[in-house]
């Protein structure tokens, strides 16, 4: 649907976005897009749906028109009622389309729809933007940070919703979000960046075991004083926590009979999204620095 080669983005003379290897995304992906700010998540949407000038080649059988997004700041007339805001943009009545009154239902908004928009709490607001991208039924969709500023409880929703709505739809979807047990639920594939660069490219499996093994056991660091782990290896971990590759099951039972010997609590995991970025971003910087 997507194929991107030597893409280059330049603000004057800073360089935004710079790949080299050549990136596919297919009829079916479901792609994290990951990175800290300033990483060129943006930049990269951007090009795709041809918003900004660029070097190199995106070639694509989709239209950018044709293409939908949901960004992560929206400006509506907040003193305008919804169901007005919908009609509008959408340019329908309620009343005469069946697919905007079944997205409408999803997404239970019928009370919201004679509130001002002003009115809306921030989970409600996500919904109703949802309304919105949805309705286009778009081949290709980007969703960046559809969650970002709501409570655990109203995230969980919104991410069963997006995944029950998307559930048996050839559409290609390209999530931006900072929280790794989203993309664990919503992902197949993920995209790295780093300070415009591709760090990595990929399915999920393959890059867990590129990067971390077959699976990953993670305890607290103080534990090592208790146990010697020095004949295994040890990856890059988040901040407290120590995070053991293991190549294959005889190497994850030694060490799992060692930690529940010393009565160490353990955690396993051979999906680990956050720890997969530490270490492929830890790989990248030992090798171009």
């Amino acid at each position: 649907m997507i194929t991107i080669e030597e893409l280059n983005v330049y603000y004057k003379d800073f360089q935004a976005l710079n790949i080299c290897e050549k990136i596919e995304i297919k009829e079916n992906d479901r792609i994290g897009l990951i990175g800290s700010n300033g990483a060129g998540k943006t930049t990269f949407v951007k090009a795709c749906l041809g918003l900004i000038p660029y070097n190199g080649l995106i070639t694509t059988n989709v239209k950018p028109e044709e293409m939908s997004v949901h960004m992560q700041q929206n400006n509506y007339v907040d003193t305008m009622a919804t169901r007005h805001i919908l009609e509008t943009i959408l340019k329908t009545k309620i009343k005469e389309n069946v697919k905007l009154q079944e997205l409408i239902s999803f997404f239970e908004f019928e009370k919201q729809l004679s509130q001002k928009y002003k009115t809306l709490s921030g989970g409600q607001k996500q919904r109703f933007t949802l309304i919105m991208v949805l309705m286009q039924d778009a081949p290709i969709t980007f969703f960046d940070e559809v969650t970002t500023g709501l409570d655990f409880e109203t995230r969980q929703a919104l991410i069963e919703k997006i995944l029950a709505w998307y559930q048996g739809k050839n559409t290609s979807i390209i999530f931006i979000s900072h929280y790794y047990e989203e993309l664990e639920k919503l992902t197949n594939k993920l995209l790295i960046l780093d300070k415009g660069e591709v760090i990595a490219f990929g399915e999920r499996r393959q890059l867990f075991e590129k990067y971390c093994g077959q699976s990953v056991i993670s305890f607290d660091q103080d534990a090592l004083t208790k146990i010697d782990t020095k004949s295994f290896n040890h990856l890059k971990a988040q901040q407290g926590l120590c995070a053991i590759s293991c190549k294959n099951l005889e190497e994850e039972l030694s060490l799992i009979k060692m930690l529940s010997n010393a009565n160490i609590n353990y955690k396993r995991s051979n999906n680990d999204i956050e720890l997969l970025t530490i270490n492929a971003l830890g790989v990248y910087h030992e090798t171009t620095h």
